[in-house]
């Protein structure tokens, strides 16, 4: 039998790695700008073209590569940054594997132009899929320029499950905003299509901040500081009154690397438990600083997850540190009682003698008594009744006893629906007299047992089909609001909405941008009740980022799907019989009653043998 083991070839092996560390264009933005921060760069310019899939264009002024480092940097598993394997635990810089440019030039072609700092000429780069094609003598500017074009063109599966131009800018926005935040030093640009995105100048930590997310967060957030042996934390965190229900800005960053961290973020929002509302998340920017020692980043090709050694005391520093700058600014008004003009309350003693104010009393007020003056009761001859009894006999003589309220007997309880006949669900056709339970559940009698329906999930699904249907038949109507609302949004989600924009205005809504990222909603849909626009909107934004489906049908039910959940019946609404009836008798009359648009369970039958096995 011969041998079936075999080495991959460099290509394919590549090939396999980019699979890991490119997963889209904004892994390769990541990670050439990581590079040219390693470069000691103090500008790096973007330019993109067609969302990254055409072009990718990253310019730097840092350190520059000689002509032998230049065509050996594109070898897998070559680097500057580390010689050894304990190198990983003393790590300052941001990349250390040697796999991104092989991984980047291995699924596009790439041309790369660099000269070192003094160095009189430089060099010029050319790669296709891994294949060096030439490479020359260049005359450039100092620093590196990489082109990255036609990415994932020898890879198709890859390239036919990128999103939309939309979607993928989106993402780049979002790493860019990552590495812009932590390097507040350099000076960054992104142009997109030739429209300049961003210009960002050097500055610090805050002054970013309110660069990347608009002015205003600066009276939103209150800084943190505190330094300890095991970790130097600092930032910012929001203040509770502006913590959002939907696009918080929470940002963790350690030793000059973004992380996720879900320990860490939970030890944030115990922090404002009991001072927000259950719904809602804080914004907060926070910096980490720790020896690299008690670190371990070398989990996962992103080098997002990060393993820290001390973990529980860390926890318990963030913590008091959150803690203490949320009541350091706290706004809570405090009552100053050392003001001039304040109340002369006297020096009491125990053998103060006070006398009491004197009170003139008025015998003859009467607090009840009308200003009005009211003429006694005549009859039809203009003379007075005196007699009481005849002059309530006609307010009494035409009503019927009323009936005694008198508590039934325990067992007579048991009894609350009433028998069913005509009126039973045969084949979940018919609806009976139903009942609510909890301000939750209708419960209604059918010939197999007893259906127990969700009533939030139940009106969900009604609304939803409602709207699908409306949208179909282009009957959208839209409702003028009095005040329009004003939603801002962070410059990812603004790429979003741009792209949502007509297919909103089909559906009921009236948006027009305002300046910078924020923009008004004029308009919603008519008819569904009232319901949060501004969330509804941040939800949409939400599922195609996610998802990252086109304009399509599919966004139509994620719209419909939004606006129904905002509009619904909330849990806890107590209900009459005549609604109780009329949302289970439209529930029925649809193909699929039993599950709502996104597969929660809707109906729930309690079958006759699990009654009688109660008893």
């Amino acid at each position: 039998m011969s041998d079936v083991i075999k080495l991959l070839p460099d290509s394919v092996a590549n090939q396999i790695a980019a699979g890991e560390v490119i997963q889209r264009p904004a892994s390769v933005i990541k990670e050439l700008v990581e590079n040219a921060i390693d470069a000691h760069a103090t500008r790096i310019d973007i330019v993109l073209k067609d969302a990254g899939r055409t072009l990718i264009q990253v310019i730097d002024n840092g350190d520059g590569m000689s002509e032998t480092d230049a065509r050996l940097a594109f070898e897998r598993h070559s680097t500057s940054k580390i010689s050894q394997a304990s190198d990983l635990f003393s790590l300052h810089t941001m990349g250390f594997r040697g796999e991104a440019l092989a991984s980047i030039s291995a699924i596009s072609h790439v041309e790369l132009r660099t000269r070192r700092r003094g160095a009189e000429l430089g060099t010029r780069l050319f790669i296709n899929a891994s294949t060096c094609e030439s490479q020359e003598p260049d005359m450039c500017p100092e620093g590196s320029n990489f082109m990255v074009k036609n990415l994932f063109f020898n890879v198709p599966a890859r390239r036919k499950f990128l999103k939309s131009n939309q979607v993928e800018l989106s993402n780049i926005v979002k790493e860019f905003e990552k590495v812009a935040l932590i390097n507040p030093q350099v000076e960054f640009s992104l142009t997109h299509n030739g429209n300049a995105m961003f210009k960002l100048m050097s500055g610090n930590f805050k002054q970013r901040i309110a660069a990347l997310f608009g002015r205003n967060i600066d009276q939103q957030i209150v800084p943190l500081d505190i330094t300890t042996s095991l970790a130097t934390i600092h930032g910012y965190v929001g203040k509770p009154e502006n913590a959002r229900k939907r696009g918080a800005l929470q940002y963790l960053f350690v030793n000059g690397r973004y992380m996720r961290h879900p320990y860490f973020h939970k030890a944030i929002l115990s922090c404002y438990d009991q001072i927000i509302p259950a719904d809602t998340q804080p914004c907060y920017f926070i910096i980490f600083d720790v020896e690299p020692e008690s670190i371990d980043v070398n989990i996962h090709p992103t080098k997002t997850e990060i393993k820290f050694e001390n973990e529980m005391p860390i926890w318990q520093i963030l913590a008091a540190a959150v803690k203490e700058s949320i009541g350091r600014f706290s706004s809570v008004p405090q009552i100053d009682f050392d003001q001039e003009g304040a109340l002369n309350i006297p020096n009491l003693t125990s053998h103060t003698q006070v006398t009491p104010p004197a009170n003139g009393v008025d015998p003859t007020y009467n607090p009840f008594q009308s200003k009005q003056s009211h003429q006694a009761p005549r009859t039809p001859d203009n003379s007075l009744i005196t007699d009481w009894e005849k002059l309530y006999a006609n307010f009494t003589g035409g009503k019927s006893e009323p009936k005694d309220t008198v508590t039934p007997p325990a067992n007579e309880l048991i009894d609350v629906v009433p028998e069913t006949d005509d009126k039973v669900i045969d084949s979940d056709l018919g609806v009976s007299k139903c009942i609510q339970l909890k301000a939750r559940y209708l419960l209604s009698p059918i010939k197999s047992g007893l259906m127990v329906i969700d009533q939030h999930r139940a009106h969900i699904k009604v609304l939803y089909e409602q709207y699908i249907h409306q949208i179909k038949a282009q009957k959208v109507k839209s409702q003028t609001v009095l005040f329009p609302d004003i939603i801002h949004l962070t410059p990812a989600q603004n790429i979003i909405l741009k792209e949502l924009e007509p297919e909103m205005e089909t559906v009921g809504f009236s948006l027009s941008q305002l300046s910078g990222n924020d923009w008004s909603i004029s308009a919603v849909p008519a008819g569904l009740g009232s319901f949060d626009a501004k969330d509804t909107l941040l939800q949409v934004i939400e599922s195609v980022t996610d998802g990252g489906e086109s304009i399509s049908d599919t966004i139509h039910g994620k719209i419909a799907l939004t606006v129904a959940r905002n509009s619904a019946i909330p849990y806890g609404k107590v209900l009459t019989q005549d609604e109780m009836e009329d949302l289970l008798a439209k529930l029925l009359q649809l193909s699929n009653p039993n599950y709502t648009p996104d597969g929660k369970t809707i109906i729930s039958v309690i079958g006759n043998e699990q009654i009688e096995k109660l008893f």
